[in-house]
């Protein structure tokens, strides 16, 4: 059965292929998820999702006996086969026949993202002349930037044609929340162990994401007032964030390394878990940050799946009515500076972002000081009535 299997290479960089039904790697799937992951540099989980993808598409093209490189034209079909089509149990995909009352086994957000995968695969497939150039009129149609959101249309405000994707599912709109303060301060009660404590306050207190927080070393980490003994010119505690490879598949989506300043709350917190840590491990352990110390192997960097799956739980602990992720307490954090009174550009700053729009997604102000800001508008006086007005 083809499917998605990690390859790890000599120098220690890991990505994601595609295996066929002989255990074999496809090659033209192998090239391009090798030119994702190292010729542009993305992540190994988005390796990961990609192959998964395109695993379902060549499963699919094989059971029905179609030519993977032809199918495109059939998309729609291959759309309904991944809606109703359950994952394999014990290598076994089981049979469904779509009718009336039959549950969907995958919803369309995650229908667009196999297609992105699918549609990645055939134009790198036709790019390498593996693929016919007919297949890239199956997949895309032309369209010009009068259907975009103002913002995308640049600034000259000029006319562009783009390709635009033929099949695409109609996604549910998601509310897009921020934690609240309440949330995290119960799911901080809620830890067990001082680095959980940790944890929860590098993405609600500082903002970090889930892969940042897992890809931390110690080196990175500058506790004293004054760092210029270590090399360092940034004034304060801080941690710096640097995108590198990293054995526990953590990545930094930032391409750039930055600063993100701590204060004394999360200093503290370091302090406990040093000292835990130091309990618990002695002077073993990894260079990394985060470790395992309470289940095997001790010692070895936590993935960021585990700092997801202990935010879950910690959610549940605390009881919570829905599950608070690392993103939800990073929008959490830069709406609590922008509350504070911060400036676009020190949001920007402590978010790691490229430029100030990239901050937009992240900031929910509280409603408190909206509604303050409607009334410090002046009401209007001195409007004179119309001539001949009564």
């Amino acid at each position: 059965m083809v499917r998605a299997f990690p390859v790890v290479m000599p120098s220690g960089q890991r990505y994601w292929t595609v295996l066929d039904d002989d255990l074999e790697v496809v090659p033209v799937a192998d090239r391009w998820l090798r030119n994702l992951r190292f010729g542009r540099d993305r992540a190994e989980l988005t390796t990961k999702a990609y192959a998964g993808g395109v695993a379902l598409y060549l499963r699919w093209c094989g059971s029905t006996g179609r030519e993977w490189t032809a199918a495109a034209r059939d998309l729609g079909l291959f759309m309904i086969w991944l809606k109703y089509t359950p994952a394999p149990r014990d290598g076994v995909v089981p049979v469904v026949q779509p009718g009336p009352g039959t549950l969907p086994a995958r919803g369309e957000r995650r229908i667009n993202r196999v297609l992105v995968a699918v549609r990645g695969l055939l134009a790198f497939a036709v790019s390498e002349s593996e693929a016919p150039r007919s297949v890239l009129g199956q997949i895309y149609e032309l369209a010009d930037s009068r259907d975009l959101p103002a913002e995308a249309q640049g600034e000259d405000g000029g006319l562009f044609y783009r390709l635009r994707p033929l099949h695409t599912l109609r996604e549910p709109e998601t509310q897009v929340d921020r934690a609240e303060d309440a949330e995290l301060v119960a799911m901080f009660v809620a830890c067990r162990n001082a680095r959980d404590r940790l944890i929860v306050l590098l993405v609600g207190r500082v903002g970090l994401r889930r892969g940042q927080v897992a890809g931390v070393r110690r080196s990175d980490v500058h506790l004293l007032p004054d760092s210029r003994a270590l090399g360092c010119d940034y004034p304060g505690a801080h941690v710096h964030v640097r995108r590198r490879e990293n054995v526990n598949g953590a990545w930094s989506k930032s391409r750039q390394a930055w600063v993100a300043p701590l204060d004394f709350l999360v200093v503290s917190a370091f302090d406990l878990y040093y000292e835990e840590r130091h309990r618990l491990l002695g002077t073993g352990g990894s260079d990394f940050l985060l470790v395992n110390l309470f289940r095997a192997p001790l010692g070895e960097p936590m993935p960021p799946e585990a700092l997801g799956e202990l935010l879950e739980r910690l959610s549940v602990r605390a009881g919570l009515d829905r599950r608070v992720g690392a993103h939800m307490a990073r929008r959490a954090f830069a709406s609590n500076v922008a509350d504070a009174g911060g400036a676009p550009d020190e949001v920007q700053a402590v978010l790691g972002q490229k430029s100030l729009n990239s901050q937009a997604p992240y900031v929910f102000p509280d409603p408190r000081r909206v509604r303050a800001a409607v009334e410090r508008v002046p009401s209007p006086r001195g409007l004179g009535r119309p001539e001949g007005g009564r």
